[in-house]
């Protein structure tokens, strides 16, 4: 026992020197968020360029693994995929407007989907503890999704980009919790 005291009172007081630097950084983070949402197309056409722009790198890097495979039939799987990895890196990075929209549509569709399909799995594990969470949950995302795609191509101009803030926003005060916590923890330690 007096090992895990003095493991947990080690990690608690590096945690606390960390601690203000973990606040700062979630409070960089909330900002972020909102500024996100605040510009949802500027944020939105970021993501997809950022995005773009590391398909056509893991594309490149694909291509030139294919020729290192020194067989024409592993390589020629493997250049494939390398060549539709660029080609949607460069649609993506080229056009970053219509990547957006289609981003959207296909997010719309995943939310449906998922949504039917985890409604299913609750009732199917009813009545177990938590069911009714996964009921709520899958129809949230039902309704997302059809939100998305009855506002669709519109939802797209701003869809991923709140998204994007809102999950900065989340993240940030999770660190900022996080930050807090363990300067209390440290304190109360000491």
């Amino acid at each position: 026992m007096t090992n895990l005291k003095e493991t947990v009172s080690g990690w608690a007081q590096t945690a606390a020197k960390n601690a203000g630097w973990i606040v700062v950084l979630g409070v960089v983070t909330v900002v972020a968020g909102i500024l996100a949402m605040g510009s949802p197309l500027a944020s939105g056409l970021t993501v997809v360029l950022f995005l773009g722009i590391a398909m056509l790198m893991g594309g490149l890097a694909r291509i030139v693994g294919a020729f290192s495979a020194e067989s024409f039939g592993q390589g020629t799987l493997a250049f494939i995929g390398g060549m539709i990895t660029l080609v949607a890196g460069l649609a993506l990075s080229g056009r970053p407007g219509i990547g957006l929209t289609t981003l959207t549509l296909m997010l719309g569709v995943y939310l449906v989907v998922d949504g039917i399909s985890s409604a299913i799995l609750a009732f199917k594990v009813r009545p177990q503890k938590g069911w009714g969470s996964m009921l709520f949950s899958a129809v949230m995302g039902v309704l997302l999704g059809f939100l998305l795609l009855r506002e669709w191509p519109l939802s797209g101009t701003w869809a991923i980009g709140t998204l994007v803030g809102v999950n900065l926003i989340l993240s940030g005060f999770s660190m900022i919790s996080i930050g807090s916590a363990a300067r209390s923890a440290a304190k109360e330690l000491s």
